[in-house]
């Protein structure tokens, strides 16, 4: 006849902090001879149903991810052959993890009206895990400073201000608790120079977009950010970056504007990224950068059809001639192939692929042809940064 049992359970540690683990234990008392087999069903509320397998009588569990509060357990032992079944029950207190906050401020120091971003940091205190919500109050002395709430994401809560006032200010971040999380606070300081001013810079490109070969002017504004006044004085550095490469350049200040003129982008399927950085001459302004985007697609082609001499007569050398340019306003000379058709009375009789020449120029011989008219045509098939041509034709005379 099977034994009654007594299930005991403890539970360590106890109380725990959120997002600590918490180790169950329930040992299988026998009020008869023999040890206890089989295993223990344990059932949190609020919680996770766990089994574990007796050894010597005993078994353990780990429990995580419980909320806070107090969450009964039950062990429910299943009972073997020799033993019948038992429950014990117990309680877990789960309590608000301890917090740390820590407070900084980038850039620092700053310039009278440039942007300063602050960073409360907010930790759990070992053993207790996981990521504080809720809000946090950031309290920044001195002018231009006041109390400011906001909320915390990802244990993070940040602030901008641009309008501190020259000197040193003192920074207290309070961070407020929530369900899970104890409250908690950390200080430091700030310091803005009276000094140096923050600057904005725009950079601006024309035409947009242009064509390959054409001319484009960069131009960068720079300005000075509230409350600082003034106009900016020095260079600006300009990088123009594409799939093909970077080309760079640098203008002067003259009224708070920079310009920067270059032919030498070359056509790409994705825009070319423009960033102009600021480069004070003086102490009064602080350097910043802007960015753009520009495009240059494939400029257009021309071409011109000529066969020397023209009328010719039979068993004479004939010049074939083809001239490919580019229509303004893009310049340069197009590269690849003109793809050359010799009809008589729209039927080919003659057809040919020749490159062009550093100059732009493709040309075939021939002495062949029966006397008769034709059409010499000719299209230039393009190249990575100018477009197909239209068809240009030339009649052409070959005499008995």
């Amino acid at each position: 006849m099977a034994s009654p049992t007594i299930t005991l359970v403890t539970v360590t540690p106890n109380p725990s902090a959120v997002g600590q683990s918490v180790t169950l234990t329930a040992t299988v008392i026998p009020l008869g001879v023999g040890t206890p087999t089989g295993t223990v069903t344990f059932a949190i509320t609020g919680g996770p149903t766990l089994m574990g397998t007796l050894v010597g009588g005993t078994t353990s569990v780990t429990a995580t991810g419980l909320s806070v509060g107090t969450h009964v357990v039950a062990a429910l032992y299943s009972g073997d052959t020799n033993f019948l079944t038992s429950t014990g029950t117990s309680a877990i207190v789960v309590v608000p993890a301890s917090t740390t906050t820590s407070v900084m401020s980038s850039p620092n120091p700053s310039a009278l009206g440039q942007p300063v971003t602050f960073t409360a940091t907010i930790n759990p205190v070992a053993p207790g895990a996981g990521t504080p919500g809720g809000t946090a109050i950031f309290v920044i002395s001195g002018s231009g400073g006041g109390m400011f709430v906001r909320p915390v994401v990802g244990g993070v809560a940040t602030l901008s201000l641009s309008g501190l006032g020259g000197g040193l200010h003192a920074i207290t971040a309070i961070y407020n608790g929530d369900t899970n999380f104890l409250p908690s606070s950390g200080s430091g300081t700030h310091t803005v120079n009276p000094g140096s001013a923050a600057t904005t810079t725009t950079v601006v490109s024309a035409p947009d977009p242009s064509v390959f070969g054409q001319p484009v002017t960069f131009t960068a504004t720079v300005t000075a950010n509230p409350p600082a006044t003034g106009t900016p004085t020095g260079t600006v550095t300009f990088t123009v970056t594409g799939p093909g490469g970077t080309v760079t350049g640098s203008g002067t200040l003259s009224g708070g504007a920079a310009t920067f003129t270059t032919s030498a982008l070359d056509a790409n399927d994705t825009a070319y990224t423009v960033t102009a950085v600021y480069n004070p001459d003086t102490a009064t302004f602080l350097t910043s950068t802007g960015t753009d985007t520009h495009t240059v697609n494939r400029a257009d082609t021309k071409i011109t059809i000529t066969s020397i001499p023209n009328p010719s007569t039979v068993g004479e050398t004939v010049s074939y001639i083809a001239f490919v340019e580019a229509v303004p306003p893009g310049a340069g000379v197009p590269t690849g192939n003109v793809v050359t058709e010799i009809n008589v009375m729209d039927q080919t009789v003659f057809f040919t692929s020749v490159a062009l020449d550093s100059n732009g120029f493709t040309l075939f011989t021939d002495n062949a042809f029966p006397a008769g008219a034709y059409t010499v045509s000719g299209q230039y098939e393009g190249d990575t940064n100018f477009n197909q041509s239209p068809i240009d034709t030339d009649p052409h005379i070959i005499n008995p």
